[in-house]
């Protein structure tokens, strides 16, 4: 009897659905979008630049958050990651502005007044320009300040907020201030990144635990930059033992000092690293210009499978966030491929066990992007810097869709699989005109 026919593979349509309860969102700081934090150590350092690398007036926030508020909110998004900003609450040493309190207390609840969960920063890269002259976090007594400035603020918001974050990026502020030293106070020191991170260690244990003394059932963390790492060669031992270094070092050392003061790990995800032995002992970064491989308009590798290591590798029963994920570029059908691609992948580690409980696309509005000024565009929300209006790119309304189904819909993937350039199409079915 001749063998039966293999019937052909089942492929299933379904939507990709996410955890009930998952935040939908995106991203912002206070100093990329507010405009004119002027008593900032970032602000004085930026008037030696050229004006397209001053944040000047960025995206005025400061004055129209009810707009972009209710933009958030049409957008479907249920929730938001937001900083306030140190240097305006505390202008001078131990002088708080009790108007700048008032100031974020009514941003703060026009997020709950649309229903829009918060996730707050409290530190995201700058600092008040009176600790900067004092040694910033290389001085032994930031933490302290930092305690006092907690102490202060958080009692004053401790109802408009549902998550909290000490501090942006560690190991990032560290190495882009004193290791490559492109960022302030550009000082190249081995002792300083020492002191720096102690400093930072305590300044978030410090944090963590005024919070809870204020609010005991306060859900807090960081958002730590990790990247994912693979061998050049990957038959080669020193190759391999430079990526588990290398990911031991970047993804895993903060957190493994700061065990414990942990209610969730918040995780901003970007970078790709091929590490290989060319001259001397150890491994180094092989440039992604080597391989004919995408990347952002910053030169940043696209490598959506990188998402799911970095969330496999990190998960240890807490709860994650994934607090930054996005690409600048000024073409936006690569957005939309660039959040399907990386949402699969955050699916497919959810499927694997990891407690993904939100994420947060990098960013809400173009803003100013630190040291590489307003050239970037990360935005699902353009920005027209001359005049500040603000226009949805169709990947907003992907995004929405995707909010809307929690979830990524067969049909979606399947249409937009045959589309070249989607900002050409105007009827995405289930989703409507995009413009």
């Amino acid at each position: 009897m001749a063998d039966e026919p293999l019937a052909p593979p089942k492929h299933d349509h379904a939507t990709l659905t996410f955890p009930e309860g998952f935040l939908w969102g995106s991203a912002t700081s206070g100093h990329q979008v507010e405009g004119n934090n002027q008593n900032s150590d970032w602000w004085e350092w930026e008037q030696k630049k050229p004006k397209e690398f001053q944040s000047g007036e960025a995206c005025d926030q400061y004055n129209r958050f009810g707009e972009d508020f209710d933009l958030l909110k049409n957008l479907g998004q249920n929730a938001h990651r937001l900083g306030i900003e140190w240097a305006r609450i505390e202008p001078e040493e131990g002088v708080f502005d009790e108007t700048e309190i008032e100031h974020y207390k009514k941003v703060l609840q026009a997020l709950k007044d649309r229903d829009i969960k918060v996730m707050l920063t409290l530190n995201h890269f700058t600092m008040p320009l009176w600790l900067a002259k004092k040694g910033g976090w290389e001085n032994f007594k930031s933490p302290k300040y930092f305690e006092r400035f907690v102490k202060k603020v958080v009692p004053e918001i401790k109802d408009l907020v549902n998550l909290w974050i000490t501090i942006n990026e560690p190991g990032v502020l560290v190495y882009c201030s004193y290791i490559e030293a492109k960022w302030p106070p550009q000082k190249k020191s081995n002792l300083a990144v020492l002191k720096t991170t102690r400093n930072l260690i305590r300044a978030h244990k410090k944090a963590y635990k005024i919070i809870h003394q204020i609010i005991p059932d306060a859900k807090v963390g960081i958002a730590q930059n990790v990247q994912s790492f693979t061998a050049f060669h990957k038959h080669s031992l020193r190759e391999q033992l430079g990526v588990i270094v290398s990911d031991l070092t970047t993804n895993h050392l903060f957190y493994f000092f700061t065990k414990g003061y942990h209610d969730f790990l918040g995780i901003n995800y970007y970078f790709h690293n091929r590490l290989q032995v060319d001259k001397g002992l150890f491994p180094s970064t092989v440039s992604v210009s080597s391989f004919n491989k995408e990347v952002s308009d910053l030169g940043w590798e696209i490598f959506p499978e990188g998402m799911f290591d970095v969330l496999t590798d990190l998960k240890d029963g807490l709860p994650i966030y994934i607090t930054e994920c996005g690409i600048a570029t000024s073409n936006d059908d690569r957005r939309i491929r660039f959040v399907m691609q990386y949402l699969q992948e955050v699916y497919r580690a959810i499927q694997a066990g990891v407690k993904v409980k939100g994420f947060f696309y990098w960013s809400f509005l173009d803003n100013f992007e630190w040291a590489d000024g307003f050239s970037p565009r990360f935005g699902l929300v353009e920005v027209d810097y001359k005049t500040q209006k603000r226009t949805p790119r169709p990947s907003a309304y992907i995004y929405k869709d995707i909010i809307e189904h929690n979830g990524i819909r067969h049909e979606l993937m399947k249409f937009l699989g045959h589309r070249i350039h989607v900002t050409d199409v105007i009827d995405i079915p289930g989703i409507g005109v995009v413009k």
